[in-house]
């Protein structure tokens, strides 16, 4: 791959530094965190969780998913689930493939980091599997924070919207359990 190809691509990744997540922001959250924040939430939560897996995980494949996970939304912007739900059932989901494919056009491992996305996507490996629920402890954990640290009561749904059925893997189950009684705890102390 071309030089100028490269620094395209990481130009595009860098626009995830000044994409706020708009879930946050439309729920009054001010200085929300970027979809990179996010990303790297994913990121390590990923890898926490897939140290405490008893059968093997390619953590590669795992951070290399969790870095790109989101990747499209330096194009689309982050589609918040309010609208998305308006949308046909498989337009986000082929728009961001589209986008994924186009930024990754030329680059010598675009076919195996899209067919990672798909695995992702469609929950077909381990990895997919916890990269998903890495994605969705991140978000409580950060509509935690912003609870603790902004006193923010808006956030109600993202928590109304989790269940411990929505995880796949059992340490993600444990672990949102004990967030929810961390949440339980500090409300009572409120």
């Amino acid at each position: 791959m071309k030089t100028d190809s490269l620094l395209a691509l990481l130009l595009q990744a860098n626009q995830l530094k000044r994409v706020p997540r708009t879930g946050w922001v439309m729920r009054g959250v001010v200085d929300a965190e970027s979809v990179s924040d996010h990303a790297f939430g994913v990121a390590f939560t990923a890898l926490v969780l897939a140290q405490q897996m008893e059968q093997p995980v390619d953590t590669a494949k795992l951070l290399t998913l969790a870095l790109l996970h989101d990747l499209p939304e330096a194009v689309l912007s982050d589609i918040p689930s309010p609208a998305s739900r308006h949308l046909p059932p498989t337009a986000k989901t082929t728009a961001e493939f589209d986008v994924l494919s186009a930024l990754l056009d030329g680059f010598p491992a675009a076919e195996a980091w899209r067919g990672w996305w798909r695995e992702y996507e469609e929950q077909s490996s381990i990895e997919g599997k916890l990269v998903r629920d890495a994605d969705r402890l991140d978000m409580l954990l950060q509509a935690y924070v912003y609870e603790q640290t902004t006193g923010n009561r808006w956030l109600e749904e993202f928590w109304e919207e989790a269940s411990r059925a929505s995880f796949a893997c059992r340490v993600s189950q444990s672990l949102f359990d004990a967030l929810c009684k961390a949440r339980e705890r500090a409300e009572e102390r409120a």
